[in-house]
């Protein structure tokens, strides 16, 4: 019955997010009508759904697992994408969190203020 998942983010900024998740993060335009941008997540659709009002949540609303955070931050950071840091998370200089069973987590905005994630998992 259920086929393959769709990512859904809001964004009152549609121009500024395509270019986000296209140019910074990497995605493929698919689609872009006068509902959504709809763009190609490594194989997943990520509809950035166009609204007239958003206040983005105080939590993450999508991330990505990668075999290394380092890298993954690396290539980020040369598109231009920084990184978060929470008062009283306990996060390296880099901004990486480590989380009690040993996944390694960061954190960025796109520019509507959605926060996104990047976990590198631990070893097994």
């Amino acid at each position: 019955m259920f086929q393959q998942p769709m990512l859904f983010v809001a964004t009152t900024r549609p121009e500024a997010a395509l270019a986000f998740y296209r140019d910074q993060l990497g995605f493929t335009l698919q689609v872009d009508s006068p509902f959504a941008v709809v763009l190609d997540a490594d194989g997943f659709a990520l509809r950035l759904q166009k609204v007239p009002h958003h206040t983005p949540p105080q939590h993450t609303v999508l991330g990505w697992q990668v075999a290394s955070i380092e890298a993954a931050m690396a290539t980020l950071a040369s598109r231009g994408v920084a990184f978060l840091t929470f008062p009283g998370m306990g996060q390296d200089a880099q901004g990486v969190w480590t989380t009690p069973d040993g996944a390694r987590v960061c954190w960025f905005a796109d520019p509507d203020g959605n926060t996104l994630s990047l976990t590198e998992l631990p070893s097994t």
